[in-house]
């Protein structure tokens, strides 16, 4: 995997999240020279900031602080990078949030996707662009399905609608446009846990939160069952996405999950009193008494297709991806230095690829 990004040109959207910080990070450890675009991070603390101080993060040419909904700056600024391999990540990531603010929801997950493509289209030296989702952009009937990539989609909320309408948007942009251009893929992840993550209404940092005060976790649905995974899971999935899109075109998936395996489906409370035993001794959690938005209480993924087109498979099972989650935030409380047991996970995990190819 790093040969074939070392020096290529990545324009990546949504550095400065959660997740597009450990994206920044790994792509940099491989010698990607990445371009990000994205709002300033969301209060402190935040990983971007750690990461930032890290050799590998510093390797980005330049990042620019904009709205993705923008569509001047994002043209700006695609056409000033003048990519390889976009990896669009940007995204309002949250479902509460989304009910509080459903037009800004829409407006970036929807217009800034058109937006990012469209600023596309003249590039002469793109290779392939994958779009991330979400693994609620399928109608989800309550049933405890599991969703494959040909299922419906859907989504009730605000932020699930607004995903599936992404995937919508990107098909359309893919053949009316594309049809002879850079192949364009999208990829539907399930919930991710890791280190670094300080996010509203998210579970992991509610809990960190609440152990760091002595106080219970305050849950909304503890028996909801959600497809957990590791936040360098999925990010493993579209790196190697990109890859196949550039290397092998014809045969590579449009659209595919990215999943853990059957084993870490559990519950809400469960992931709380795993985590909670691992970082402080075991925690006591509450149900939440307030009245509650809907969200969906059992959502599992089939990534079949990611294992049979991709060779991708998951390498942490639930155990393994709380512990790595909690050593995280354990060695954040005792000052270490996390750009570089950052960079440390990321190897970890790439060794693990090694191992398993």
């Amino acid at each position: 995997m790093p040969e074939f990004w070392r020096g290529r040109r990545v324009l990546l959207t949504g550095h400065t999240g959660f997740k597009g910080a450990w994206m920044s990070l790994w792509l940099g450890g491989m010698g990607a020279e990445v371009t990000g675009y994205a709002l300033a991070p969301a209060g402190e603390p935040n990983l971007w900031s750690i990461v930032a101080a890290s050799a590998h993060a510093r390797k980005t040419p330049y990042s620019v602080i904009a709205d993705i909904r923008d569509a001047s700056r994002v043209g700006e600024a695609v056409a000033r990078a003048d990519p390889e391999i976009v990896i669009h990540m940007a995204a309002q990531a949250l479902v509460r949030e989304s009910y509080r603010d459903p037009l800004g929801t829409y407006a970036t997950n929807i217009m800034g996707t058109a937006a990012l493509l469209q600023a596309c289209r003249p590039l002469r030296n793109l290779e392939c662009v994958v779009i991330v989702t979400s693994d609620k952009v399928y109608e989800n009937r309550g049933d405890g399905g599991v969703f494959g990539e040909g299922d419906r989609l859907g989504g009730h909320d605000p932020y699930s609608n607004s995903k599936a309408c992404a995937e919508l948007v990107t098909a359309s942009f893919r053949d009316s446009f594309f049809v002879d251009g850079a192949p364009i893929a999208t990829a539907r992840a399930g919930n991710v846990i890791g280190g670094g993550d300080w996010s509203d209404d998210r579970l992991i940092p509610d809990c960190v939160r609440a152990l760091e005060t002595g106080r219970p976790v305050n849950l909304r649905y503890p028996d909801a069952v959600r497809p957990w995974q590791h936040v360098l899971e999925p990010l493993a999935g579209y790196l190697t996405l990109a890859q196949t899109l550039v290397a092998a075109p014809a045969t590579a998936p449009r659209a595919v999950n990215f999943g853990p395996d059957p084993a870490s489906f559990c519950t809400v409370r469960e992931v709380v009193e795993a985590f909670g035993e691992r970082f402080a001794g075991k925690p006591g959690w509450i149900r939440d008494p307030a009245p509650q938005p809907a969200e969906a209480q059992a959502l599992t993924l089939s990534s079949a297709l990611a294992a049979d087109t991709l060779g991708w498979r998951p390498r942490l099972d639930i155990r393994e991806s709380l512990a790595w989650t909690a050593d995280w935030y354990a060695a954040h409380s005792a000052r270490k230095d996390m750009a570089a047991f950052s960079e440390a996970q990321v190897a970890r995990y790439g060794e693990f690829m090694k191992q398993s190819t």
